[in-house]
């Protein structure tokens, strides 16, 4: 598989008991976005290459997670969704960082230490990563950027949209 420019993560089954997910509409959202703003991008998303995951093998599950880590540590840019906790999301993210590859928060959680410290950049919502991506994805990813934290923040906090 070719390298994606970005890794789309997000919650998948998040702290559902059972074997279901949540609502993965988000997913065609940022898409959309990412397309509108930087349409030469590539973007891997690990639910439409895998929308029948959660049936898959013991085996095929490890192949598949541990694929995407790979894709992961590969990408130009990880774009994170959490409207909550993701174990997943948060391994990712830690690839990602790990890797000097930078992270693009889309969530409320922005006390959350996985969220404030792996994250380059924190939008609190959709709507608000729609105006960031506007004027800076590109911009973004046509900096020398390390990945940490502090190294392209929005506003003041790096907790809210806008630019550098």
């Amino acid at each position: 598989m070719q390298t994606p420019d970005i890794f789309l993560a997000g919650i998948i089954q998040g702290s559902l008991r059972e074997l279901a997910v949540v609502s993965q509409d988000y997913r065609e959202r940022i898409k959309r976005i990412v397309a509108q703003h930087a349409p030469d991008l590539s973007v891997y998303d690990p639910i439409a290459n895998h929308p029948r995951a959660l049936s898959y093998s013991t085996e095929q599950a490890r192949n598949t997670f541990f694929g995407h880590l790979e894709l992961v540590r590969r990408s130009r840019l990880l774009i994170a969704y959490l409207p909550e906790a993701s174990l997943g999301t948060a391994i990712e993210m830690w690839e990602a960082y790990g890797k000097g590859i930078p992270v693009v928060s889309i969530s409320p959680l922005v006390e959350n230490w996985v969220v404030k410290l792996l994250s380059s950049v924190i939008c609190r919502t959709l709507e608000e990563f729609e105006g960031w991506a506007a004027g800076n994805l590109e911009k973004l990813l046509g900096k020398s950027v390390a990945g940490r934290s502090g190294d392209f923040r929005a506003g003041g906090d790096g907790s809210s949209s806008g630019t550098a």
